[in-house]
């Protein structure tokens, strides 16, 4: 258990509590759908005493506020993780998926950059957080999570003190939520400074995917039987700032590049090198880094944190990407800026990382976008939130 300094954690789970156990015991049979409340989460990121706030969703999808669970660990505020981002507080750890939910929406777990730890939280029915854990992450500044079954895999960006040495790190997750590390998983990517801006498995578990912000390079990972990891093979990214990265069920990789201000779509073959399906394809927007997809896999969104928007993408069943409209979060359009979006049945949500604010568009039929709300009293700071999980 990691020290969590002055931020004493709120409620924990006693380990023995039988509500959920019988969920949380079963991650072989992960994809079997459990009954809890449609939720999202968001997390403050705070230096002092990181929180996660949790929103029920309603029928339409719109959120209300229900409370701020403590991860028992610290954010780092509105300090990036490293230069190589700007100094402006908005999405400081410069990171898709530092809040995850496990497949079957019975744990949450979250990073804590400023204390160098990871949090599992298990997730009763009606949706509210018991803090079950608080585990080292195996490195410095964690900013994002991967979880498959019982792996979760943290990357770690490092620091100016050990020259911003990035890896990855692995746990096992034991039925009740809590984190054991496994020895001899922890590696390192491409080279030092490589800046991991998300981690996601395959849709088989067969591979983690990392993807490197300041190298342009995508280190693939393949995961062996006891839950270490081989590799990585280095692929060069097709376009430039490789950030979000998302998998559809067929197994075609999407990222979202934050230079070249596009999209790329991927296969992986099987000794983790990635094949081009189509090569960054361009919306014209400025700092495109986050990526989610329909519930049905027709459409892919990005959000563009320095144009204030979201432009939708249609996707080919062969993988291949057509750039479409886009669409502001906001009415005041460049005036916010989008960072983490995800999507849950037919709502997408988007985390305004200049404002504090959540907006919520309903999804239509044909993948475009009507924003229904702009959830202003959310509890998370305007600048250094992080982070958005939906279930």
């Amino acid at each position: 258990m990691s020290n969590s300094g002055t931020c004493a954690a709120g409620e924990r789970s006693n380990r023995h509590d039988g509500a959920c156990n019988a969920v949380l015991g079963a991650f072989a049979r992960e994809e079997k759908k459990h009954r809890h409340a449609s939720m999202a989460y968001a997390m403050t990121n705070s230096a002092s005493c990181n929180e996660v706030i949790a929103f029920r969703r309603g029928k339409s999808g719109k959120l209300s506020r229900i409370d701020a669970f403590r991860t028992g660990g610290r954010g780092t505020g509105t300090a990036e993780v490293s230069n190589a981002t700007p100094r402006d507080g908005v999405d400081p750890l410069a990171s898709q998926g530092s809040l995850v939910l496990s497949r079957n929406g019975c744990l949450l777990f979250a990073v804590n950059a400023g204390s160098n730890s990871v949090s599992s939280f298990r997730v009763k029915r009606d949706g509210r957080l018991v803090l079950v854990d608080v585990d080292p992450s195996g490195g410095t500044q964690p900013n994002s999570l991967a979880v498959f079954g019982d792996l979760l895999y943290v990357a770690n960006v490092g620091d100016a003190a050990n020259n911003y040495n990035s890896n990855v790190s692995g746990f096992r997750v034991r039925s009740d939520g809590s984190l054991a590390p496994i020895p001899g998983s922890t590696r390192k990517l491409s080279t030092f400074s490589a800046q991991p801006a998300c981690v996601v498995f395959s849709p088989d578990g067969r591979f983690l995917v990392v993807t490197e912000l300041t190298t342009n390079r995508i280190s693939v990972f393949r995961v062996n039987f006891d839950g270490t990891l081989s590799g990585p093979t280095v692929n060069f990214s097709s376009g430039e700032g490789p950030f979000g990265a998302v998998f559809l069920r067929n197994g075609v990789l999407l990222v979202a590049e934050a230079g070249a201000n596009a999209l790329s779509s991927y296969r992986i073959v099987s000794n983790g090198a990635l094949c081009v399906i189509s090569a960054s394809v361009p919306n014209g927007q400025m700092a495109t880094c986050w990526v989610a997809v329909s519930k049905k896999e027709h459409y892919a969104y990005v959000s563009n944190s320095a144009s204030g928007n979201i432009t939708i993408y249609r996707i080919k069943k062969d993988g291949r990407l057509r750039a479409g409209k886009n669409v502001s979060t906001t009415r005041f359009g460049s005036a916010v800026a989008p960072i983490d979006i995800g999507v849950s049945k037919g709502n997408l949500y988007a985390l305004n990382g200049n404002r504090g604010s959540i907006t919520v568009f309903n999804i239509r039929r044909n993948g475009r976008l009507k924003r229904i709300q702009v959830k202003i009293k959310t509890g998370l700071p305007r600048l250094g939130s992080q982070g958005l999980a939906v279930s």
